[in-house]
């Protein structure tokens, strides 16, 4: 009885892993088409990448490693990788697209790394 209680919540923890991974890929799909401009993009398809792939990439790990006894260094790596390199890579686009002047959507309130631009460049200035 226990050893059938147990799969249970196992299956469930999976497919939680799952459907959570599954839920974050679409709504950042949705943010990509949905969202005014690059920036905004940009952190919607971080996110869906990092928690998206990554939950899919933990259920699925979880699945083979219980279900199969297997445990997949590709997975484990491929998690590890897709958390290291996607908010990295996400960070250094939206900075090279502000410093190439792709503009803010117009409602945006706040632009805290012109403001750090600017203190950069005073800061070389002073150093010449």
């Amino acid at each position: 009885m226990s050893g059938t209680w147990i799969n249970f919540v196992i299956d469930i923890t999976i497919c939680l892993s799952l459907l959570i991974g599954t839920f974050f890929i679409v709504s950042g799909s949705l943010g990509i088409l949905r969202f005014p401009d690059v920036y905004t993009r940009l952190h919607a398809a971080t996110k869906a990448s990092t928690l998206g792939v990554a939950g899919v990439m933990i259920g699925a790990f979880l699945f083979l490693f219980i279900e199969h006894d297997i445990i997949s260094g590709k997975l484990l790596l491929s998690i590890f990788f897709v958390l290291l390199t996607a908010p990295v890579s996400g960070h250094m686009i939206s900075r090279a697209a502000h410093r190439s002047g792709v503009p803010l959507w117009d409602q945006s309130i706040k632009d805290d790394y012109e403001e750090v631009l600017k203190e950069e460049q005073k800061q070389n200035e002073s150093h010449t």
